[in-house]
């Protein structure tokens, strides 16, 4: 990347933003540390650590000295200035806008909260007890409020917070591209009851064999053990703690012997992603540019990963006798009745197990939720009977135990208000790429069968990764494919697998 010019504003910019980014990077290392191998008992100086590091950020992103560095390199660019420069500077500046207006002592605080919050989570899941994390959601709450009034957007509070995770997004807009899932995702769920019933799973495979499974996919997808590392964690996540150092965790499931091989698709799928971002050049890291467009394109990757692959026909055919390998016997037959069980197509109380008929109404569910805590005035003490009675309505379902209701998630316990909508966007966004791939590939089905999935990481690596913030999610969507972004091309999508399975 060479060393920033001294001599200039931006160059003296750049060496600043390096050093914002070191920072950042040492709070990813924390958390990275925090969900994995952290003993519950460093919670509390965790939580310092991380609200020291929050304070010092923000102190580094609002100061008079930044400010300084921002505006002279504003003034040196010239009418002819590379539009890289300029939308650089843009999207430091309405950064910075947002930064100044925070008070930092709230910035500790929530750094503080969540951390808090964060362990309060394992235990009560652990325990199937919402009253230990209750308290602490609610001063999540109280401080995310707060947090959007003093950042004073003309947006609703929901929409301010949520503004960090898929920018330019509206409640409206999303309401218009939820309203077609809500009204046929059900329909297509009474379609799924009536496919051939699934063979009886008796069968698990032990933590060994997953582990293998789950590195010997990772392998073939270009996992490079001089980057990456994949641990273990209550939740998997993926985490980049610097330009050549990424992170991916998963999870064991007993009796579910199909979960980490998915969830490892899925958050090799935010890795790939975050390794194809552009690193090098005069406009990119450390500069915005080179950061994810949204976290909806984020979550496009991964699922895109994870369901158009991991769970394609083609990737069955070619994998379940791996799967009958490591169980020492095949009680599918064939690799169509091992496509079946990988996609069961029926609803569930569980969001990161849910089959991709059901998935988005978690989602939506969540959407409401979230409005109704931070802007409709529903007390926490309310939420578990408020989800339950939610997913009752949208699903059928009812969850027996808090565990699989209201606490299945790490968000809200982190205070990340905002986010559950970028899930559902991912599978919007990753429909409407994938036929743009498959007009100019061929069918994608045909590529993984042809054990061409170098192909499909070329493709996205030309027209998906390197576009980092230049453009938000719509914008990305819009370039790529022709049309704005909307729910038919991933509705088309599960009719036609929904034929298929039933075939």
């Amino acid at each position: 990347m060479g060393s920033p010019d001294p001599t200039t504003a931006h160059g003296r910019l750049r060496s600043y933003l390096h050093t914002s980014q070191l920072l950042a990077s040492i709070h990813s290392t924390l958390y990275f540390d925090q969900n994995t191998v952290m003993p519950p008992a460093g919670a509390p100086w965790r939580g310092e650590q991380l609200a020291l590091l929050a304070r010092q950020m923000h102190g580094r992103q609002s100061c008079q000295e930044y400010s300084d560095l921002v505006a002279a390199a504003e003034a040196e660019l010239t009418e002819g200035a590379d539009p890289a420069a300029r939308r650089n500077l843009a999207l430091l500046r309405q950064e910075l806008e947002r930064q100044r207006r925070l008070d930092p002592l709230l910035v500790g605080q929530i750094a503080e909260a969540q951390a808090r919050g964060y362990a309060l989570w394992q235990q009560a899941k652990a325990d199937r007890n919402y009253a230990l994390i209750a308290p602490a959601l609610a001063e999540l709450v109280s401080l995310r409020q707060e947090q959007a009034r003093q950042l004073a957007e003309p947006r609703s509070c929901w929409e301010t917070l949520a503004q960090g995770f898929e920018p330019d997004i509206s409640k409206d807009r999303l309401q218009q591209l939820f309203q077609p899932l809500r009204e046929q995702l059900p329909r297509l769920l009474e379609q799924a009851a009536a496919l051939p019933p699934l063979p009886r799973q008796d069968w698990d495979l032990s933590e060994a064999d997953q582990e293998r499974l789950c590195q010997t996919l990772l392998q073939e997808w270009g996992y490079d053990t001089s980057r990456c590392q994949r641990a273990r964690s209550p939740h998997p996540f993926s985490s980049t703690i610097g330009p050549a150092d990424f992170r991916i965790t998963t999870r064991i499931v007993p009796g579910m012997p199909f979960s980490a091989f998915l969830a490892t698709a899925h958050e090799w799928g935010h890795s790939l992603y975050e390794q194809g971002l552009p690193r090098s050049g005069d406009h990119v890291f450390p500069w915005p540019l080179g950061e994810a467009t949204s976290m909806g394109v984020h979550e496009s990757q991964s699922l895109f990963f994870e369901c158009r692959l991991a769970r394609s026909a083609a990737f069955a055919e070619r994998w379940y006798p791996r799967f009958g390998a490591a169980l020492g016997r095949d009680p599918w037959g064939d690799g169509r009745r091992f496509w079946r069980g990988i996609n069961p197509m029926r609803a569930g109380l569980t969001r990161v197990e849910a089959d991709e008929l059901s998935y988005c109404l978690h989602i939506v569910l969540r959407f409401e939720l979230e409005l109704e805590l931070l802007e409709g005035g529903l007390p926490v003490e309310e939420l578990p009977e408020r989800w339950n009675d939610g997913m009752e309505r949208i699903l059928g379902l009812r969850p027996r135990h808090d565990a699989e209701g209201c606490l299945q998630d790490v968000h809200w316990s982190e205070g990340l208000f905002g986010y559950f909508p970028s899930y559902a966007l991912g599978h919007l966004i990753s429909a409407q790429l994938s036929e743009a791939m498959a007009a100019e590939l061929g069918p994608i089905e045909e590529q993984i069968s042809a054990g061409h999935e170098a192909s499909i990481l070329a493709w996205l690596g030309r027209n998906v990764w390197p576009l980092g913030r230049r453009v938000n999610g719509e914008q990305l969507v819009e370039q790529i494919t022709g049309r704005p972004l909307d729910s038919q091309a991933f509705l088309t999508y599960l009719q036609d697998k929904l034929a298929r399975l039933a075939g």
